[in-house]
Formats: C-alpha cells, structure tokens, sequence
C-alpha cells in the first residue's frame, strides 16, 4: 500500500517511523521542513514539501497538523488532488466528521484517529473512527494501525475520552515515572538506576495484567502483606490524594 503522511512533527512523524519499521508499505512524508525531510529520507521513505504531490501518490493519506492548519490543508487538497479513491484519515483533536466532510468535499472515504507518540516503538493506543467509511476500508485502516500498537474503533462520542486517556495519558504515565524516579534517589539510587529500575517495574505491572487479566486491584493484593510496608506506602499515596489527582487530571484534560 502507498501511504503518505502530511505533517512530520511530533505526531505525524512518529507515524511516519512506526510505519517504516513495520515495513509493509510505501511510506512518503510531506513536511516544510528540510530538516524533517532529511531525516526520513534517512529512514528510507520519500519526501516531499507538496503536499499535494504525496496525496496524489496515495492510497492512504494521513494529514497529521495542528487543529488550525487542518482545514487549509484539506481543502487546498480537495481542490487540486482527484481524492476519490483515496482514504483519508485525519489526526487531529477538536476536530469534528461533519467539518471535515465538508472540508473534503465528496471524494474520499475519511476518518479520524487518535493515537499516541508510542506508535514510533510499535506501542501506540490508538481510537478509530469512521466519519464516512465502508466497513471494509474501516477494517483496512485498523489493519494498518494495529501493526504499530492495539486500535480500538470507537464512536465520535468517545473520542475526546480517548485522547485523555490514551495520548495525554502516555504523559501522565511520564510523569509518574519521574515522580518515582526522583523518590529513587532520595532512597539512595543514582537518577538513571532509578528511571530504570521504575520503567522495568512498570513494564512487568502491564505484563503481569494482559497475561492474568487481574483486576489492578487483585494484583495488588498479592503484594500488600497485611502490616506490611507496601500497603504503608499505598496509604499514604492515597492519604495525598493519589487516585483523586489522577481522576481530577483527567477530567481537566477534557475541558476546552
């Protein structure tokens, strides 16, 4: 499959990566900088600042801007590519079905996709969902998709929640491991035996969960020995507000 990416920054470029890791496709990145193309070029896929030139090489064309770029880019696009046998797959929060039908015109099959910047490592949790897609080239794109990381299709309803949850929710978890990290030295480990130490940790927490598919709070208990130090530091965590400030960030991230 031909695939072009427009947008090579944080986003589109982590795209980009994944997919010429997994090695399966044509992958063209269309990005302004020079700088940007250089380095994918590198990597092995084709460059180009037209946008346009890459959609019209495209079977799958993921457009990857800032909300306020996207309508100028699509419609500019819908004017000058034939995108009608194309799939269209915008990546983009705030950004509403009906404003990119109408952006993009009755040519292409579109949808909109959330993932996270751990689509680069082949580990991104991404939402799907179709605005105006058969269940064939919906199925298509999930394909694509689930070969960086898991894809859960979704309705438009869910989508805001799937970007607090999953790709603000990767920071979250950042944050949580330079909060532990920095508790590692204090407890006496040098700064970067410590990150290693909290990211190994919560590598086998993850494991152990899909392999056993425990509740959290099951697995819990097979490591807080009643009067023992684990259920001490639990209490406390909680005593400062732990799971609350979790909660209340997340539901700050859905507020506009």
């Amino acid at each position: 499959m031909n695939i072009s990416i427009i947008g090579a920054g944080a986003m589109g470029g982590a795209i980009a990566e994944g997919l010429i890791k997994v090695g399966q496709h044509k992958v063209t990145v269309s990005d302004p900088s020079d700088i940007q193309r250089q380095h994918f070029a590198k990597l092995g896929a084709v460059t180009t600042a037209d946008n346009c030139a890459a959609a019209e090489t495209a079977d799958l064309l993921f457009v990857v801007v800032k909300p306020w770029f996207v309508e100028s880019v699509v419609t500019e696009l819908a004017s000058h590519v034939d995108l009608t046998s194309r799939t269209l797959v915008l990546v983009a929060a705030g950004i509403k079905g009906e404003q990119l039908q109408a952006w993009a015109g009755q040519g292409p099959e579109l949808l909109l996709c959330i993932p996270n910047i751990a689509i680069a490592q082949l580990a991104s949790m991404t939402f799907l969902t179709p605005v105006r897609s058969s269940d064939a080239t919906t199925q298509r794109v999930k394909a694509v998709l689930d070969t960086m990381g898991q894809t859960l299709l979704t309705d438009a309803a869910h989508l805001p929640a799937g970007t607090t949850l999953a790709s603000c929710g990767i920071a979250y978890a950042m944050r949580y491991i330079r909060a532990a990290s920095e508790g590692g030295v204090e407890l006496g480990f040098k700064a970067h035996d410590a990150q290693n130490i909290v990211m190994q940790t919560m590598l086998g927490a993850v494991k152990l969960l899909q392999a056993s598919e425990m509740h959290p709070e099951a697995a819990i208990d097979l490591v807080t020995t009643p009067g023992g130090i684990t259920i001490k530091g639990l209490n406390a965590m909680e005593q400062a507000g732990f799971t609350n400030a979790v909660i209340r960030g997340l539901l700050a991230s859905m507020t506009n």
